[in-house]
């Protein structure tokens, strides 16, 4: 409403000449870039210059005069980049600046805030115009926001900040050095007392921490809006724990408010807020597993290796991360990735081992070879330090120092009322004695995916391993298995102590052959001299394994068709650990056997023989007449969800590995689709990433009828999901609302998805 001759009117009504000129000159600038999109930053440059010719250093010490020249400078460079002047009618303010609103739904930071809150595009945005007050108008105005407890820590206090004479971009722009909010007793003591009566109102009416914005114009106090604050995941526990002992909500709505996903702000490492400050960002992309990590790059996961016995803190630098790189990754405290989405295999064994990791950086140059990459206009070597927030996707020069994850009684009070709502079990993804230690930490009720080839990746393993893979006749490769069988029997006595009489579920190998091979000529030579190979024919045998399309290729169960040995060595490894551990340590243990990729009944025939064969061979050399075991299978082809009638008349369980049903569902390689689904998203043709939230207008619904089919013909099979959405709050609502028997999902989500199906329980 304010132009050049409203703006004399207002001077004359409130008598104040130099507060009108003030608000004319922020409105040109805010509305120059709110509406106009031109950057606020040239027209600070501005004003900064007529400052310093003036030598004066705040903006309230600009006088009428000054302000007027500001004004005539403001609206030339108005003209001067848009080609029209600064529009004087007061409705075509209005109505550009209505349109402004709308238009912000569809900016990227909005899209992305959406995708972040499950927020539907179709809801779209409102406009609220309302009348002016101001907080310029003097040593008797002024303005603020405050909150009625502390946001960092959740301490019962007012916590906020206000400028004497200002307007509240003053507050956040960093100019000027807001007052603690007790000073303004002093400043304005009726104002004070009264701000505080209303905000005990306010959160007594909304029993919640209120976010408020005030305004004091020359002594009457305004409040701006209100809205349940923003907070740590440390704050939101203790608020929600001080407001059920102060009576004002039940365990029920402190459940119901918090935000699942927040959790992990607890269970990770995070930086230096002070360090923080001073670093130099150069680079962000997708923020793959949440948490902070700093240390020296390494480009292959030997020289990590190498680095971590020399007590070295590494970031594992990769084009992109294979089955051989785990455990390079293990020993990172973070891994940086040019190529791959939010659940490549970087970002998913990230996340299941609980250290940070940032994917998808495809402004890196990377010369793996050479062991040099370039970002943000800086070359990086080896030996170099860098800086990772997993949980944001930034990337940072140096080494900013990283400070512990902190767990206080709040998170057991909040995880208890939890587990008093919840109906759905909670399980883990657990493939290491450290991860399954871990996860019963943090209130797993189990095992739900032992990833069983995720055990062969330390050194002397992976190097038995690939002789299994490149024998060359079955007795070599029986031969090979029992240097194997040795390795996973181990380790199924471990996770069984460890998981004490809970369900364990292991998925026989999976990924195909040719991602335990090596690829470095040093371990191609070792695997020469111990098979009495030549290196020519170990580079043949790789080559011959190689495949065009592996996620559709010679994988899951089609392993086990053609080389049966390899689920006969498995299933006695599984059984003999049990046996060994009921006998040793009187724990009862069902193994839950998984055949992976089914999408035919004959397969799961056919290995599913052989493995009942094996045990029963197990059983009569230990003399026992009989334990307890299962076994079932994951859908995870789109084929087994349309046939689960047929599949459950073998299978008792089924685990839906959504990641890969997802995949073939969609047609959509998750390593590959984050190259376009920034495209997908800005012009809504997707609103979430499908490997992120579980799509249950399609994916769901193969889910939803595989759900339906398997209880047609076994009534109490078990189901359960163990893809990355067992740890995704809406996803696990989903779940809960199939009736599946559990959610599993890496160790550090298990309180996400604790509280998420508490939630999931309250909300029906």
């Amino acid at each position: 409403g304010l132009n050049d001759i409203s703006v004399k009117g207002l001077a004359n009504k409130t008598g104040n000449e130099r507060f009108a000129y003030d608000s004319y000159r922020r409105f040109i600038q805010m509305f120059s870039d709110v509406v106009m999109g031109l950057e606020k930053n040239k027209f600070e440059y501005v004003l900064e210059k007529i400052k310093e010719s003036k030598h004066l250093k705040y903006d309230f010490e600009l006088t009428a005069n000054d302000l007027m020249e500001v004004i005539e400078v403001y609206k030339a460079f108005y003209k001067e980049n848009l080609g029209q002047s600064f529009p004087q009618d007061p409705r075509v303010q209005l109505k550009l600046a209505i349109e402004a609103v709308f238009k912000s739904w569809d900016n990227p930071r909005a899209i992305y805030y959406r995708r972040m809150n499950d927020i539907p595009y179709d809801w779209g945005t409102a406009v609220n115009v309302q009348s002016m007050v101001f907080g310029n108008m003097g040593d008797t105005s002024g303005t603020g926001v405050a909150f009625t407890r502390n946001p960092a820590n959740g301490t019962k206090e007012v916590y906020g900040e206000y400028l004497i004479n200002a307007q509240g971009e003053d507050v956040v722009a960093g100019i000027r050095t807001p007052e603690a909010i007790s000073k303004l007793a002093q400043d304005l003591p009726s104002a004070y007392d009264e701000f505080i009566k209303i905000s005990n109102i306010l959160e007594k009416h909304y029993k919640d921490m209120q976010d408020m914005e005030f305004t004091i114009e020359e002594g009457k106090l305004y409040f701006l809006q209100t809205r349940n604050g923003k907070r740590t995941a440390q704050a939101a526990l203790q608020i929600a724990c001080d407001m059920v002992d102060e009576g004002l909500i039940t365990p029920k709505e402190a459940i119901k408010r918090l935000d699942a996903k927040a959790l992990e702000q607890l269970l990770h490492p995070k930086f230096d807020e002070t360090s923080l400050k001073n670093a130099t960002k150069i680079g962000s992309a997708l923020p793959a597993s949440p948490g902070a990590a700093a240390g020296k790059i390494y480009f292959t996961a030997s020289a990590a290796k190498e680095a971590h016995k020399r007590k070295e803190k590494v970031i594992l630098v990769r084009l992109e991360t294979s089955p051989e790189d785990i455990e390079g990754m293990h020993i990172a405290q973070g891994t940086l990735t040019a190529r791959g989405g939010m659940t490549s295999h970087a970002a998913v064994v990230a996340r299941g081992i609980g250290t940070c990791c940032i994917s998808g950086c495809s402004q890196m140059e990377i010369d793996e070879e050479n062991k040099v990459f370039t970002l943000g206009g800086h070359t990086f070597n080896e030996g170099d330090y860098l800086s990772l927030d997993g949980t944001k996707g930034d990337i940072y020069l140096g080494n900013i120092k990283t400070v512990p994850a902190s767990i206080d009684g709040n998170f057991g009070r909040i995880m208890a009322w939890a587990d008093s709502f919840r109906k759905l079990e909670i399980r883990t993804n657990a493939d290491t004695i450290n991860d399954a230690k871990m996860a019963k930490e943090f209130g797993a009720q189990g095992i739900g995916l032992c990833r069983s080839e995720h055990m062969f990746f330390q050194e002397q393993r992976i190097h038995n391993m690939r002789k299994m893979i490149l024998a060359r006749n079955e007795a070599e490769r029986i031969n090979a298995l029992k240097a194997l069988l040795e390795y996973q029997r181990e380790d199924y006595i471990g996770l069984y102590t460890i998981m004490n009489g809970l369900p364990v579920t292991v998925r026989l190998i999976d990924p195909p052959l040719h991602e335990f091979l090596p690829k470095e000529d040093s371990q191609i030579e070792l695997l020469a001299r111990d098979m009495n190979m030549s290196v020519e024919e170990i580079h043949y045998q790789c080559d011959l394994l190689k495949e065009e399309n592996p996620m559709m290729g010679h994988r899951g169960c089609r392993l086990a068709v053609t080389y049966p040995e390899i689920a006969r060595m498995q299933a006695r490894a599984i059984i003999e650990a049990a046996i060994y551990v009921k006998n040793s340590s009187k724990i009862e243990v069902t193994p839950e056997i998984m055949i992976p990729l089914i999408g035919e009944i004959k397969e799961l025939q056919y290995v599913k023989t052989e493995v009942v064969n094996e045990i029963t061979k197990v059983l009569e050399e230990n003399n026992i007449d009989n334990i307890d075991y299962k076994i079932g299978t994951m859908i995870e082809v789109p084929r087994a969800a349309l046939l689960a009638d047929e599949i459950a008349s073998e299978a008792e369980f089924f685990s839906f590995g959504t990641n890969d049903l997802t995949q073939m569902t969609f047609g959509l390689s998750r390593d590959d689709s984050a190259k376009f689904l920034d495209s997908y998203y800005s012009k809504k043709i997707y609103e979430s990433d499908p490997f992120s939230r579980l799509d249950e207008h399609g994916v769901g619904k193969l889910v939803e009828m595989a759900v339906l089919k398997g209880r047609s013909i076994r009534k109490d099979i078990k189901l359960g999901i163990c893809g990355e959405h067992g740890g995704d709050p809406s996803s696990i609502a989903f779940c809960h609302k199939l009736g599946l028997t559990y959610v599993s999902c890496s160790p550090y989500r298990v309180p996400i998805a604790r509280l998420a199906a508490a939630q999931a329980a309250l909300e029906e």
